[in-house]
């Protein structure tokens, strides 16, 4: 060893010195440059990470999301479906309806529109006969040339119309 201290000229307290100031190089380097820049990896790989969970969790309530929007959305069919539904079953109902209310008023204005004939008819077969009657007196008077009294007149009208 002592060959290789000539050889190279080392000496134990320059060795020694350096080994110190080597000591004291790396302390200063570990507490100001590799101690910040591990920390900031650190603090890298925990925002990198927090970052992939928020990813994952958003990701998630998307999926949840979506879920909730097709169910909402199938309840909405249903739901419209019903309405509809409800919808025709009332145009039915209220269609039967006014069938019938039509119906109805045609029955009661046939009815009297028949009873109205009806009543016309007796007036008409009541003036006929009155007409008749007249002219039976009529034509009676001028076969006779004489006048009848009243009541020989009703007499007359009586056979004449039955």
């Amino acid at each position: 060893m002592e060959e290789l201290v000539k050889t190279f000229h080392i000496e134990a307290g320059m060795l020694l010195a350096q080994f110190i100031n080597f000591v004291i190089v790396l302390l200063v380097l570990y507490k100001f440059a590799y101690g910040p820049v591990l920390k900031l990896l650190n603090e890298r790989t925990a925002k990198i990470e927090k970052g992939l969970a928020d990813a994952e969790a958003s990701h998630k309530k998307l999926s949840e999301i979506s879920e909730k929007e097709a169910a909402v959305l199938v309840e909405a069919r249903k739901q419209a479906q019903e309405i509809i539904k409800k919808a025709e079953d009332m145009a039915i109902t209220q269609s039967q309806v006014i069938v019938t209310t039509a119906k109805e008023q045609t029955e009661k204005m046939m009815e009297t529109a028949k009873k109205q004939i009806e009543q016309e008819k007796e007036k008409l077969l009541a003036e006929v006969k009155t007409e008749v009657a007249n002219l039976v007196v009529m034509a009676t008077e001028k076969i006779i040339h004489e006048k009848l009294d009243s009541h020989k007149d009703q007499e007359l009208i009586g056979r004449s119309i039955v």
